[in-house]
C-alpha cells in the first residue's frame, strides 16, 4: 500500500476579534485540510496552518510523497527536508516566535499517515502512541480581552471585554458552557496593575480553579517580576511573561510560581540551555511545530526525565487538529496540566456530526479507528470559499489593530 494523492484544501474560518501583545485577531484565522489518500482508497486526515509559508511548504512537500508507504514515518521526514532543503521558518515577521518549516510539514502529513495506520488496524491513533493512559483530557478555559466587534461588523455574542470585571463575566459563560476547571488569561494586552486586578477577581470568583496568564512575552524582566510577586499565592504557573532564555532565568529566579513557555523551547535542542539554566518548569507541547505526535510523545519522556512539566499549547484550530492534540494527550503519562484549545471560540468545523463538546472542561478521547473524526465535504467546501472570498493570506495582528488605533504601534515588551 502507497500514498497515491494528497489534497490540501486551505479554509478560513470565522474568528473573534481577540486581543493579545501584538493586536487583535483578524476576523478570520487560516488552516489547511490535508487528506492524503492511499491506493486501496484509505483517507488520513490532517489539519495544519494555512499561513503562506506554511501553504508553500506543504504544496512543495505533497509530491515527494507519493508512493510513500504511510507507516514509514522516518522516511517522510527524509522526504520533507530533501523537498524542503532551505528550510527556514513559517512565520510572518510580525509573530514573536518561529517554527522550522520542516518541522511544520512533516507534522502536518504525519498526522494522517498515523490516521491511515489506525484505520487499517482498527485501533484509535492512542494506540499508536503506546496507548492511551486517560479515557478523557482536560482542557483549560482560554480567556482573552476582546473588542465588542470586528470593524463595520455588528457586536458578536461575548461583546467588549476590555476590565476586570467584563473579564469575570466572560469566566462565568465559559465555564457555564463548557465546565472548564482551570482559566487562562491572554495578557500583556492591559496595564499590568489590570492585569493583576483581573486575575485577583477571577481568584475571588473562582476560588477553586486553578488559574494562569500569559503575555507572551509583553513583560520587561522587571514587571514580570512585579506580576509574579502580587500573584505568588494566585497563580498555577506564569507562561512567557518575557523573551529570551536569560530573561526567563532572571524572572524563575525571583519566584516561586513555575514558569511555562512555547516561545523559547520550540525544539528539542533548546531543552538543555533551558535546563541547565533554570529559566523554565513547564514546557507546552504543539505537535504542529514540535514535529508530529510521536515528537510529542518523546517531549513528554524527556520532560518526565528532567524533572519538568508538560502541557499543550493552542492556536485557533478545528476538529481534526483537536482530534489529534486529544489522541497525544492520552498517550502522554505525564501530562502535567490542563491543555489550551481555542476551539470554544471558534463555532464551525469541518469534521461530520456535532463538534467536539466538552463536559466538565474535557473531551472524551476518540475510540474509533485511526483520529476517529471523518470530513463533512459540504463544511469543508463552504469554508475553502470562504478563504477565496477573505482573500487574506497571512495573520497580521498588529496591522489589523491599526484599523481600531492608527497610532498603535507593535511593541514586545510593552510594559
Amino acid at each position: 500500500m502507497r500514498i497515491a494523492e494528497i489534497h490540501l484544501t486551505p479554509v478560513a474560518i470565522p474568528d473573534k476579534p481577540l486581543l493579545n501583545c501584538k493586536g487583535v485577531h483578524q476576523p478570520y484565522a487560516l488552516r489547511t485540510v490535508i487528506e492524503v489518500i492511499c491506493d486501496d482508497g484509505t483517507v488520513g486526515l490532517g489539519e495544519s496552518y494555512g499561513s503562506t509559508k506554511a501553504l508553500e511548504g506543504l504544496r512543495r512537500a505533497a509530491p515527494a510523497l507519493i508512493g510513500l508507504d504511510p507507516f514509514h514515518l522516518h522516511e517522510l521526514k527524509s522526504r520533507v527536508i530533501t523537498a524542503l532543503p532551505e528550510g527556514g521558518g513559517i512565520n510572518a515577521r510580525s509573530a514573536v516566535a518561529d517554527h522550522k518549516l520542516t518541522d511544520v510539514v512533516a507534522s502536518a502529513f504525519e498526522v494522517p499517515c498515523l490516521d491511515i495506520q489506525g484505520k487499517l488496524l482498527g485501533r484509535p491513533v492512542a494506540d499508536l502512541l503506546g496507548g492511551a493512559v486517560r479515557s478523557s483530557v482536560s482542557f483549560s478555559a482560554y480567556l482573552f480581552f476582546k473588542f465588542g466587534a470586528h470593524v463595520g461588523q455588528e457586536q458578536d455574542t461575548w461583546g467588549e471585554v476590555l476590565t476586570p470585571e467584563q473579564m469575570v463575566a466572560e469566566a462565568r459563560v465559559m465555564i457555564k458552557a463548557h465546565g472548564f476547571r482551570s482559566l487562562k488569561l491572554k495578557g500583556g494586552v492591559l496595564h499590568p496593575d489590570l492585569e493583576i486586578e483581573t486575575m485577583l477577581k477571577l481568584r475571588e470568583a473562582f476560588p477553586d480553579h486553578p488559574l494562569r496568564i500569559d503575555p507572551n512575552g509583553g513583560w520587561t524582566v522587571e514587571t514580570a517580576i512585579h506580576v509574579a510577586r502580587k500573584l505568588e499565592s494566585v497563580l498555577e504557573y506564569l507562561e512567557d511573561p518575557v523573551i529570551g532564555t536569560d530573561a526567563m532565568a532572571e524572572v524563575a529566579a525571583a519566584t516561586s510560581i513555575p514558569l511555562a513557555t512555547n516561545m523559547i523551547v520550540l525544539e528539542f535542542d533548546q531543552i538543555a540551555e533551558v535546563f541547565r539554566k533554570r529559566a523554565v518548569q513547564i514546557v507546552l507541547s504543539d505537535h504542529h511545530y514540535w514535529g508530529g505526535l510521536r515528537a510529542s510523545t518523546h517531549l513528554g519522556k524527556l520532560c518526565e526525565t528532567l524533572g519538568l512539566g508538560v502541557s499543550m499549547h493552542s492556536n485557533s484550530h478545528l476538529g481534526i487538529t483537536l482530534a489529534a492534540m486529544v489522541h497525544v494527550a492520552a498517550a502522554t503519562p505525564n501530562l502535567s496540566y490542563d491543555c489550551d484549545t481555542h476551539y470554544p471560540w471558534i463555532g464551525v468545523d469541518v469534521i461530520e456530526g456535532a463538534p467536539f463538546t466538552f463536559s466538565d472542561g474535557a473531551l472524551t478521547v476518540p475510540d474509533g479507528p485511526g483520529l476517529g473524526v471523518t470530513l463533512d465535504r459540504d463544511s469543508l467546501a463552504e469554508l475553502a470559499a470562504l478563504y477565496k472570498q477573505a482573500d487574506m493570506k497571512e495573520r497580521d495582528d498588529t496591522a489589523y489593530m491599526k484599523q481600531f488605533d492608527p497610532g498603535y504601534e507593535r511593541r514586545v515588551p510593552r510594559w
